[in-house]
């Protein structure tokens, strides 16, 4: 019998030089700066937005003080302005849209993860996500001529022919450009956002946990249920806190479908107007100093609003995660 072969003997280590010691020293600094510095770049970014917004929306906020939140009316001729008609404007659509959406996409995260046939579920997946990345302005345009004539012509009425039709949100039926056709392109919008990343918090969902469901004698949709939804609920509320933050600062695609009506509204059957719709419309053409500040008061309030939604979202999750653990 031959002997077995010696394997190669690594060579020793040869200590550091102290200029070898201080270049890695350096390095670790100047990563650590470097990372720090831009993390107090996004920081100094969004204060200098806020800044900018508060200084330029300086003469409503003198004018009306707080009360300029829930005043109703917006009139250029006479200079009175309020921002209430497009706050509940943006709540509406980005509620509705949230509502819908959700569980179409969680629909969509499970068939992905658990019971499309492998040769559909690239297809699908590239899909899903391809949509993601449509701009807005081409929801937009298929909005106003495929969706308003759509849900004036059949979603509307169907919706009145309901029990739905009796609640107080819904009125007499009007024309396709709704708080309801925004609030449905808006859903639209954010289903590929929020599928895309409930598929990847049920897909880190640990294979041992469904396995041992399974073994106890729970079904698969048990399984899926009980399970890995339960597993996965910080993470799913995560990605609808995400796409609610897209509904509430989409422009072009409400823009283009919500009717920009004036005047206040809870009906999802009437044109209505949204914050970044209104910013969109009349900035431009905004000619005394009280309509800008009017306007950018309006962009103040979002920024802030999205800013409170996002951080209460957060606190959500982080109690969820907590809970869990």
């Amino acid at each position: 019998m031959g002997t077995a072969p010696t394997p190669p003997q690594r060579p020793p280590l040869q200590p550091r030089t102290g200029r070898e010691r201080w270049a890695d020293e350096f390095r670790r600094r100047w990563f650590r700066y470097a990372t720090g510095v831009l993390a107090a770049l996004v920081v100094a970014t969004a204060l200098a937005i806020l800044w900018e917004l508060w200084d330029g929306s300086g003469p409503a906020w003198s004018e009306w003080g707080l009360s300029f939140v829930w005043r109703t009316e917006w009139n250029p001729v006479t200079g009175q302005f309020g921002a209430l008609p497009f706050v509940v404007g943006t709540l509406l659509t980005s509620a509705m849209a949230l509502a819908i959406a959700l569980p179409v996409s969680l629909g969509i995260a499970i068939l992905l993860t658990e019971y499309a046939p492998r040769r559909l579920k690239d297809p699908l997946i590239f899909v899903v996500e391809l949509l993601a990345a449509v701009p807005s302005v081409v929801f937009g345009l298929w909005g106003i001529f495929v969706l308003a004539p759509l849900v004036q012509r059949h979603v509307i009425p169907f919706l009145a022919a309901t029990p739905l039709g009796l609640l107080p949100i819904f009125g007499e039926p009007g024309s396709g450009y709704t708080l309801l056709t925004a609030s449905l392109i808006l859903a639209i919008m954010i289903i590929p956002i929020i599928a895309s990343l409930s598929r990847e918090v049920l897909m880190a969902v640990p294979r041992d946990q469904k396995e041992g469901a399974l073994a106890l004698g729970c079904t698969r949709w048990e399984s899926m249920r009980y399970v890995v939804l339960s597993y996965g609920r910080a993470g799913i509320f995560s990605a609808a806190v995400l796409g609610l933050g897209r509904a509430l600062g989409e422009t072009m695609a409400t823009t283009m479908t919500i009717g920009n009506r004036l005047g206040l509204t809870f009906d999802y059957f009437e044109a209505g107007n949204s914050m970044t719709a209104i910013i969109a419309n009349e900035l431009r053409e905004a000619a005394s100093e009280i309509h800008v500040a009017s306007l950018v008061a309006i962009g103040l309030i979002l920024f802030v609003l999205s800013f409170v939604l996002n951080t209460l979202g957060r606190l959500i999750i982080m109690r969820v995660h907590t809970r869990d653990t």
